[in-house]
């Protein structure tokens, strides 16, 4: 795969630098390119890592309710690893991934119940500049996932936003994951609603 990042990848190195490659071909087979872009600065790498190994024992909302808010994140930001890594995951621990391939067009599938569809938009109205949740939105969640659920969530969606933001901004795209484990192809947003757009808010 051509690297089109907007920092070049470096050699992974060190005892930490080991152990993360030795994870990395335990879960993926290989070496993701942006960990090499990330090991620029090896502290940053470390925390983020730290972060998410952490968030993912967190266990007050549904691991499939977070895998949908995630990637329904990438797919608004733009984040193709994201999204290429997202569908990968869903597929390797058990979840729907007939339901996780239709994330990108959430809105006119009708493949979500209406948890999911309320917990969909959430992810995208969280993501905007400013955030755009109303009290209704939050209302319902909080009616059906309670306090603990709605936080985690809610958290989980702003990991997922540093995520997907930083791989953007460094040029960082999809690995090719899904494809390698002859998954689906991801479906095509047919084109999000307006209000669904990040910058729409701040620019009304």
């Amino acid at each position: 795969m051509t690297s089109n990042t907007r920092v070049p990848s470096t050699e992974i190195t060190g005892v930490y630098g080991a152990l993360v490659k030795r994870f990395s071909k335990k879960m993926f087979g290989t070496v993701p390119e942006p960990l090499g872009v990330m090991w620029q600065h090896p502290a940053s790498l470390k925390a983020g890592m730290t972060l998410g190994r952490k968030a993912a024992s967190w266990h007050e909302c549904e691991k499939d309710l977070k895998s949908y808010a995630h990637m329904a994140v990438a797919a608004l930001i733009g984040c193709s690893f994201c999204l290429d890594l997202g569908y990968f995951q869903a597929h390797n621990e058990g979840l729907d991934v007939a339901k996780a391939r239709e994330v990108p067009r959430w809105r006119e599938s009708g493949a979500f119940s209406p948890l999911e569809r309320d917990v969909l938009e959430y992810a995208e109205a969280a993501s905007q500049t400013p955030p755009t949740v109303t009290d209704e939105l939050s209302a319902r969640l909080l009616e059906q996932l309670g306090a603990p659920g709605l936080v985690e969530l809610t958290v989980w969606i702003s990991i997922a936003n540093q995520m997907a933001r930083t791989n953007v901004a460094l040029g960082i795209e999809g690995q090719g994951y899904a494809t390698a484990c002859g998954l689906a192809p991801l479906a095509e947003p047919s084109g999000a609603a307006p209000e669904a757009r990040i910058g729409v808010a701040s620019q009304a």
